[in-house]
């Protein structure tokens, strides 16, 4: 079996002081990758958690802001990690409304935020990894780049765009040493899903198990949240040399959503 050993390698996790990114960024380190952890933001519990990232798994952890929404940013990122042998594409932001009421600047920055910034930062990545003679680039699309839902345009726009960038960076790529795969994860217990609960229930009159089950989870046949972990490993195994010749390809982990 081939050991998924990530050490020595550097990962840029867009997006990771939180959620799903965050889930992203510890399996990697526990796999032995040093890390560069991003958001928008710049305050001192951010550079706290890179290092209880860094101290937890005896990894090399930066924290470093940069704005997804802005390309010179995304750029930037790159260029301060110094070099970039796994990149994660995580950031992302979402609303929902009918098409005809949504907000154009909430379209922009959706778009901007959830697929721009993959090309931007990707753009900025391969010319490290082909240095390097080794990368992998892994972008976390959703069930939303394979089907859609109503109300939420910009954001499944913005995930079928991720989708098809993977496949085209898998491309330029192919033989190169260069991998490029998309995770589609469906419903995440996050910590903004989490705080959704609770107005669910009073919108929809229902407990919390209701909610879930008949509202969360309708389009999920297994009935269960995935979970951050579970979207971590599955980042590491596309890392892994077991995953060498997996390239251009979805992974969904949705328990069943896009099977429907």
């Amino acid at each position: 079996m081939v050991e998924q050993n990530l050490a020595g390698k550097l990962a840029v996790v867009t997006g990771s002081n939180s959620g799903i990114g965050l889930g992203v960024a510890e399996a990697l380190a526990a796999a032995g990758a040093d890390l560069v952890i991003n958001s928008f933001t710049d305050r001192d519990e951010d550079h706290a958690l890179a290092k209880d990232l860094a101290d937890r798994h005896g990894v090399e952890v930066r924290y470093v802001a940069a704005d997804m929404s802005k390309a010179a940013d995304c750029r930037s990122l790159i260029a301060a990690a110094g070099r970039c042998d796994i990149l994660i594409n995580n950031a992302g932001i979402q609303h929902v409304a009918p098409i005809d009421e949504f907000p154009q600047d909430k379209w922009d920055a959706i778009l901007a935020i959830n697929l721009s910034s993959a090309f931007h930062t990707t753009a900025a990545a391969l010319p490290l990894m082909r240095k390097a003679g080794w990368g992998r680039v892994v972008n976390v699309a959703s069930a939303h780049g394979l089907t859609a839902s109503p109300f939420k345009s910009a954001y499944v726009a913005a995930k079928h765009g991720v989708v098809g960038l993977t496949k085209v960076t898998a491309l330029e790529t192919a033989g190169q040493g260069i991998t490029c795969n998309a995770i589609c994860p469906g419903y995440v217990l996050t910590p903004i899903i989490e705080a959704q609960i609770p107005d669910q229930m009073k919108t929809h009159n229902m407990s919390r198990e209701d909610v879930i089950a008949k509202v969360m989870l309708s389009r999920q046949p297994s009935g269960q949240f995935a979970t951050v972990e579970q979207i971590g490993g599955t980042a590491v195994f596309l890392c892994s040399d077991t995953a060498a010749q997996i390239t251009g390809t979805t992974i969904s982990v949705d328990g069943g959503w896009t099977a429907l």
